[in-house]
């Protein structure tokens, strides 16, 4: 079966044999190592799985010699044979993991099932944690792979059985408290039988026992564990199951199963004689029916409408059955309860009522629980003159009357729990689907069902359902992009082919055209009777004054919002905005995919956006300007806590307006960073749009750093083009002078060094006008290796050298060691290896004072190949160890490659080519990962030099083309140049001398402008 990895969710199921599904569609993965493998990532979902701990999983104690190479092997299998694999099992530092969300994993689903059961028991809502519990234990489908794998999967395997116990253990407890237990003793003795030592269960079987009138049964579950646990292990039971054992002994009260509170208060005669009246009507009338119709092309939940038919299935020994469906407007909540209403409908013979209680609809105010009451009895055959005319009195007939039907009753757009609290029947045999644009969170007992947009291919799916098969595959590229520009929303995407459907000769592409208008989105996606805006219009105007002006200012956030930038929006405290928060979010209003962060739908903030006025243009302008000071104080925070010793430039900062993050280590810093980026670039495009010149130029700035050290460059770039241009139109020569400096370093990492270089000339000239020693010292380091990269090496050498005494002379120690790491790379390509050894050596000895791990790791790889010059390979392989030690805390999968790419050198250079290769491989592997093509090149010609060495040319030719393709790219001559004399090895050794002869013609032409030495052009 063929899967569109982009229209396709992956799950996996490990608690018992090990599945893959992709859709309806079961994957096959393989042999027992690819289970192995993939089963050690996914008991660590998020976490990198060291390759080192692959191995030792895979094979236990007794690995082959090539296991590091075929575990990279089986991840990249797996990644051919998942869709979309390159972003499920992705490749960080040492080893792998797994990015994937908590419903795609069996284990990890299993988990927040247990974590909300824990969270209801501390609510004091047992049922709603009894229903956690059952279906998270309903995941388990026997013991991790099946009892299969080695000595630590097994031991994971014993780990997860504890886990279902304790959820086992806990579920009985809860079952136990509602009151039942003679329902529960065969399966307690069943797994007392399986768990003969656990006391817990034990207990729980004795007490079931007891309440159940068999107090000799339980009396005898005692004797019985405390005679096996002095065979087994020569102890006496716990002092809990003796103290249960001495209360059963005595028929202590305390044990007495809990009583459960009635439905209702006792009824009068009058109720009961009108209960009776009711139900004489009823048997001699038809069983009424008033679910609205079920659309013919309801489309997708398929999920959504499996969890409700599921809760259906649940034998209801406690209370009604309530499912409460919440989602933001137009997610389509009634069209799936009407749709699961009529799938269930048979199961209630009795009847199905319906009933619309306003409380989002248009120019109608919620209706009243006595109007609601009324209509629900006059529905059941109770004649008019028999209703009670007080609210109370209705709700006792009501529920009396319920009392033995088995009816569905569904409450449609409810406004909140106070309105349908009184509707509720008394009757377990009774089902009650309620639908909400806000969780029910105040209605006990319910189990709620939140629903977002609709998938990418349900979304595809309703396209073609309701403008035909044909019209779609016609433009199917017009189509996916309508069902995004809709955000996926079910009325929005209703309206809009009704709109086609109803103009024929406009295209999807039309239609695509004109919604991607912002300002006239809304107003393309309304008709005549219902629209978008509106629908949302009705969940703005529900809210109070504080609220809707939240919403508005909330929705200027260019991305999605943390309470520290909710603060700054809002110019309140982070606890106030917190709670305005959360209550858009329980309006759905807002959405959350992750704990801690919001966003708002892509229609919603288009909706939040028109609400923005001249009137309001002022108060809106001062929560942009709140929310970019932050963004500037908060990177200046964590840029003091992950970058220290930064050059200062006496640059006035704004002052706070609202709380800031706290960073308490560089790794938290960097984990805002990593959390913050996309934000901060959109705050940099949001400051340009208003005009906020000197927030687009100096954000930049203050990230530049991370953003260099994570390989970003695309991001970089677009940032550092914004800064420029606002420095420009500011007229500050300092800010421009280091938006120059940061835009070159991203067309540096982007390959476009030339551009780069004429960046850094003109921020040079702009340092040496103003007399900014600091940026004079910073654009010559950078100028010096940009000129080499481009094989200008003794321009490249000479502009490093003034930079040094420039650095040396401001005291300056962290760049005077980058400059020497710079210094030490073009020394060594001109042969100069001692020179390049002292000058890597210096710069090690400077970094490491200054607890410059990265940059230390690079002195210490351009000192091993100082020593690789020199020919001392054992000192070149000790020093790269040592870096490579130094990565291992670093996530910087750039300077990682960099180092494996010299570990892979040194061992071919040693002797040693199948070393060499598989550490070539694991550079590449961390290098695709960086974006930096130039290093690319490099690793490519590494591997090339090795398939050489291994007697494998054709091979070696593929890989030293490939560097040249991209040595051409970025203008990196001197890789270039290794990968023509490369191309020319292998030439001769295939038997093309015309072709050796060329390739090492251009070779030879390109080292000599170079200035590269002759004994220095063949590595290997």
């Amino acid at each position: 079966m063929r899967v569109d990895p982009q229209h396709v969710r992956i799950r996996f199921n490990i608690l018992g044999s090990l599945e893959c599904w992709a859709g309806e569609a079961r994957l096959r993965l393989g042999g027992p190592l690819q289970e192995r493998v993939l089963v050690a990532l996914l008991l660590e979902p998020g976490r990198v799985v060291p390759v080192a701990r692959l191995v030792e999983i895979t094979w236990d104690d007794a690995p082959p010699a090539t296991a590091a190479h075929q575990i990279r092997k089986i991840v990249a299998d797996l990644r051919q044979r998942i869709p979309g694999g390159a972003a499920v099992f992705v490749t960080d530092g040492p080893g792998y993991r797994v990015a994937v969300d908590d419903d795609q994993v069996d284990l990890s689903l299993f988990g927040v099932r247990l974590r909300r059961a824990r969270e209801a028991v501390a609510a004091g809502l047992p049922g709603n944690a009894v229903d956690q519990l059952r279906a998270a234990l309903e995941l388990w489908r026997g013991r991790l792979l099946a009892g299969e794998g080695g000595m630590l999967l097994q031991g994971a395997a014993t780990s997860l059985e504890e886990r279902r116990l304790t959820a086992v253990e806990l579920l009985f407890e809860l079952q136990l408290g509602l009151g039942e237990a003679a329902e529960l003793v065969g399966d307690l003795r069943e797994l007392a039988r399986e768990n003969p030592l656990r006391e817990t269960l034990r207990g729980q079987l004795m007490l079931a026992l007891y309440r159940s009138g068999r107090q000799a049964e339980a009396l005898e579950e005692y004797q019985r564990v405390r005679t096996l646990l002095a065979e087994e292990l020569g102890i006496d039971p716990g002092p809990e199951l003796s103290a249960l054992h001495e209360g059963i002994l005595k028929a202590s009260p305390e044990l007495a199963a809990p009583r459960q509170p009635t439905p209702s208060g006792p009824a009068t005669a009058e109720q009961r004689a009108l209960a009776q009246s009711a139900q004489a009507q009823a048997q001699a009338a038809p069983a009424p029916c008033s679910l609205p119709y079920d659309v013919q092309d309801f489309t997708g939940r398929t999920e959504e409408l499996q969890q409700l038919l599921a809760a259906v299935a649940e034998p209801a020994t406690q209370g009604t059955p309530i499912l409460a469906i919440d989602g933001m407007g137009g997610s389509g909540k009634t069209a799936l309860a009407v749709h699961a209403a009529h799938r269930l409908a048979e199961l209630y013979p009795d009847g199905q009522i319906s009933v619309d209680l306003h409380g989002f609809t248009p120019g109608q105010r919620p209706r009243e629980p006595s109007e609601v009451l009324d209509v629900m009895l006059r529905s059941l055959g109770l004649p008019g003159d028999r209703i009670p005319d007080d609210l109370l009195s209705k709700i006792a007939l009501w529920r009396m009357t319920t009392a033995q039907r088995r009816l569905l009753i569904l409450l449609d757009n409810a406004a909140d729990a106070e309105q349908v609290r009184p509707l509720l029947p008394s009757s377990p045999k009774c089902m009650v689907l309620i639908t909400s644009r806000i969780r029910l969170v105040d209605l006990d007992g319910a189990r709620a069902l939140s629903i977002g947009v609709l998938s990418v291919p349900d979304s595809l799916a309703l396209v073609e359902r309701t403008l035909g098969a044909e019209r779609v595959a016609a433009e199917p590229a017009a189509a996916e992009e309508l069902a995004q520009l809709c955000g996926r929303l079910p009325l929005a995407l209703r309206i809009a082919t009704a709109r086609l459907g109803h103009r024929p000769r406009w295209t999807i592409q039309y239609l695509v055209d004109r919604l991607s208008d912002e300002a006239r989105k809304l107003d393309e996606l309304a008709s005549r009777s219902r629209g978008v805006a509106a629908t949302l219009q009705l969940s703005y105007l529900a809210m109070d004054g504080e609220s809707r002006n939240a919403f508005r200012l909330l929705s200027l956030h260019p991305g999605d919002l943390d309470v520290h930038s909710a603060a700054a929006l809002l110019g309140t405290p982070t606890f106030e905005a917190e709670e305005l928060l959360e209550l858009l979010l329980d309006a759905h209003l807002l959405e959350q995919h992750e704990l801690g962060r919001y966003t708002f739908h892509d229609l919603v903030r288009s909706f939040a956006h028109s609400l923005c006025t001249a009137e309001t243009a002022a108060e809106d302008g001062l929560a942009v300007g709140r929310l970019l000071d932050n963004y500037v104080l908060a990177v200046e925070a964590a840029c003091e806590v992950s970058f220290p010793g930064r050059v200062e430039f006496g640059i006035e900062l704004p002052a706070p307006t609202a709380a800031l993050p706290v960073f308490a280590s560089s790794d938290a810093a960097l984990a805002w960073f990593e959390r913050e980026h996309r934000n901060l670039l959109a705050a940099v495009r949001l400051a340009a749009r208003r005009g906020l010149d000197w927030h687009c130029a100096y954000l930049p700035r203050a990230f530049a750093s991370f953003l260099h050290m994570q390989g970003r460059a695309e991001e970089l770039l677009e940032a550092g083009q914004l800064a420029v241009a606002a420095s420009r139109r500011l007229g500050d020569r300092l800010l421009l002078r280091l938006s120059l400096t940061n835009l070159a370093v991203a067309l540096w990492q982007l390959g476009r060094v030339q551009e780069g270089v004429d960046a850094l000339e003109q921020a040079l000239e702009i340092a040496v006008e103003i007399g900014d020693r600091h940026g004079e010292a910073a654009c010559r380091s950078r100028l010096g290796a940009f000129r080499n990269s481009l094989g200008r090496y003794a321009d490249g050498l000479r502009d490093l050298e003034a930079a040094l005494l420039l650095h040396q002379a401001l005291g300056s120690p962290r760049e005077e060691a980058a400059t020497l790491i710079s210094i030490s790379s073009v020394s060594a390509l001109l042969g100069k290896y001692p020179a390049a050894a002292e000058a890597a050596r210096t710069s090690a000895e400077i970094n490491h004072k200054l607890g410059e791990v990265d940059n230390e790791a690079l002195a210490l790889v351009n000192l091993a190949n100082a020593h690789l010059g020199l020919g001392a390979y054992d000192e070149a392989l000790a020093v790269l160890a040592n870096a490579q030690e130094l990565h291992r805390s670093l996530h910087r999968p750039g300077n990682a490659s960099l180092v494996l790419a010299r570990l892979a050198d040194a061992h071919l250079r040693a002797g040693r080519p199948s070393e060499a290769y598989d550490y070539g491989l694991r550079a590449l592997d961390l290098v695709w990962t960086s974006g930096s093509t130039a290093r690319r090149a490099t690793v490519e010609n590494i591997l090339g030099r090795i398939h050489q060495a291994l007697g494998e040319h054709v091979q070696a030719q593929t890989r030293h083309g490939q560097a040249l393709r991209l040595a051409e790219e970025t203008g990196f001559r001197i890789e270039m140049a290794y990968a023509l004399e490369g191309l020319g090895s292998c030439a001769e050794a295939l038997g093309e001398s015309a072709q050796a002869r060329e390739h090492r013609g251009r070779a030879d032409e390109l080292f000599a402008a170079m200035g590269v030495p002759e004994e220095c052009r063949r590595l290997a």
